[in-house]
């Protein structure tokens, strides 16, 4: 079954319960066991040696631990911040700043744009942040998923100096010394392709005409509407990840500082051990490019999140001996933290070892061959590559894991066919991997933006899928005309046009 037209069979069947119950472990738990089905022959023993060992990869690699330890401290910090008033003063503080709900939502946008180190610092940071002053503004949760979510994974498949950047970076680097590519390194291509993104423009101006425009199409207009006429920013008989179950006493003295100095103490936290892990990664090479290049993000976000917490501990403890907050209430406030962030716990276990069984399907692989395979006019290329791309990060939830597998192959071809088209080929490649991670409900940043927000994971799934395909329709045309002329501007062009007339008609549809 490996590397054949069934392997699609378990994304695909998951994706579509997830669509059609709404209910995403059960959802991902039945595309689990579909794959393990096909791995094992149908062999009923070594379908659960798939699924154990599935599972059992997910525990014993780091990457995956420090992720899940660190959303759990996230969830502490949450907890802390709003039994010490933090969230309710920050709102009232910016209320005073932030005068209208459009001004909540650039807010935002522009934070998701400014904090573009890492993809799932942003998604949690930026959603602490902004939620207090979304929600004095009655932004639907699902709103705000989308906003975190379109200024995440954009940005940072464009920032060379963050996590997604040194990744590409260094594999574009790879590839170019394998196929003898002289003609750029992994740095200079990467920033040649940078206005070749078409998707990441197509995003980034999506959302800023949605956060104007206030323009709720399909499924969101149902929550923005609950959330203006009765104050209900989300569904409240669906599961809310990062939402606190527990009815514990806000204090009513709290400060700015106790939501402001715990994000900072996270922000300087991550980005310093970035630096640290990177930097005793390199080998003695100090610079920028390197120790990103070697950071180890996940390592990153642990560290930070420990510096974080003893953080929030202290201020806690300060408030505490000013009997400003309830010093017995330390414990309570630590286990609803961490029942907060459970089902985001759940469904990334369940979404990680998913993508573990798609990737021993070699899902991937499939669809990478069908390029090689086809006929097609190489000018072509890079829409066809764009597509492909797309449809294999919404299969396998995995933007890297798509860069991983398509940006040889993409390099490949461009090399043999026509060398003009190799920045395109490969650009298109970076923008359909975010495309399909943007959509698909298995996706880590998917789930993290959910989190981010407090939004129930199937709402945003739905609500931001218009969107997303508004966009990357968009970006298809300007890969269309890119590739049959070679040109970059004409390409983005289309796309700055496009979007012209999509403001022009939004704001026909608001007045």
């Amino acid at each position: 079954m490996e590397g054949t037209i069934y392997s699609l069979i378990p994304p695909v069947l998951a994706i579509l319960m997830v669509i059609l119950t709404r209910r995403v472990l059960i959802s991902l738990g039945v595309g689990i066991l579909a794959s393990a089905l096909l791995l094992a022959g149908f062999n009923p023993i070594g379908t659960v040696e798939r699924i154990f060992h599935s599972f059992l990869a997910v525990f014993t690699d780091l990457w995956y631990v420090y992720i899940l330890v660190f959303i759990i401290f996230l969830g502490i910090i949450t907890a802390f911040i709003s039994v010490s008033g933090g969230s309710v003063a920050f709102g009232e503080w910016a209320a005073k700043r932030i005068k209208s709900r459009r001004g909540s939502k650039f807010l935002t946008v522009i934070l998701g744009i400014v904090i573009f180190i890492d993809d799932y610092f942003n998604s949690l940071a930026v959603g602490q942040i902004s939620r207090p002053i979304t929600d004095r503004y009655k932004v639907s949760r699902a709103k705000l998923a989308y906003l975190i979510d379109s200024t995440s994974a954009p940005i940072c498949v464009i920032a060379p100096i963050s996590s997604w950047g040194a990744y590409i970076i260094a594999t574009l680097g790879g590839i170019f010394i394998t196929l003898n590519v002289t003609e750029y390194t992994g740095l200079s291509a990467f920033m040649q392709m940078i206005p070749m993104n078409l998707y990441v423009f197509s995003a980034l101006l999506m959302v800023f005409l949605v956060a104007y425009f206030n323009v709720n199409i399909g499924a969101m207009k149902t929550h923005e509407t609950r959330a203006m006429e009765t104050g209900e920013l989300v569904d409240s008989t669906k599961t809310i990840p990062g939402e606190l179950t527990e009815d514990l006493p806000v204090s009513e003295k709290g400060k700015v500082g106790s939501l402001l100095w715990p994000i900072i103490a996270l922000m300087v936290g991550v980005v310093a051990a970035m630096f640290w892990t990177g930097y005793t990664a390199s080998e003695g090479d100090t610079s920028i490019l390197a120790i990103f290049e070697n950071t180890d993000p996940s390592a990153a976000l642990f560290y930070g999140g420990i510096f974080a917490l003893i953080v929030t501990f202290v201020l806690f403890a300060l408030q505490s001996s000013k009997g400003e907050v309830q010093g017995n209430l330390f414990g309570k406030v630590v286990v609803a933290g961490v029942k907060a962030m459970l089902p985001a716990v759940y469904i990334l276990l369940l979404a990680w070892s998913i993508t573990g069984l798609i990737s021993d399907l070699e899902t991937g692989t499939y669809l990478a061959d069908r390029i090689q395979e086809s006929n097609m006019n190489i000018a072509w290329l890079p829409i066809i590559i764009f597509l492909v791309a797309g449809f294999t990060a919404f299969a396998t939830g995995t933007s890297w894991g798509t860069f991983g597998l398509l940006l040889p192959i993409a390099a490949q071809i461009a090399v043999v066919t026509d060398i003009e088209l190799l920045l395109p080929a490969l650009a298109a490649v970076l923008a359909g991997a975010v495309f399909g991670d943007h959509c698909s409900p298995i996706s880590d940043t998917t789930i993290l933006s959910s989190t981010g927000a407090n939004s129930n994971h199937i709402d945003h799934v739905l609500t931001q899928l218009p969107y997303a395909l508004i966009s990357a329709a968009v970006a298809a045309v300007g890969y269309i005309v890119l590739g049959l002329t070679g040109s970059t501007l004409l390409g983005l062009a289309v796309v700055l046009v496009a979007f012209i007339i999509i403001g022009f008609s939004f704001k026909a549809v608001k007045a």
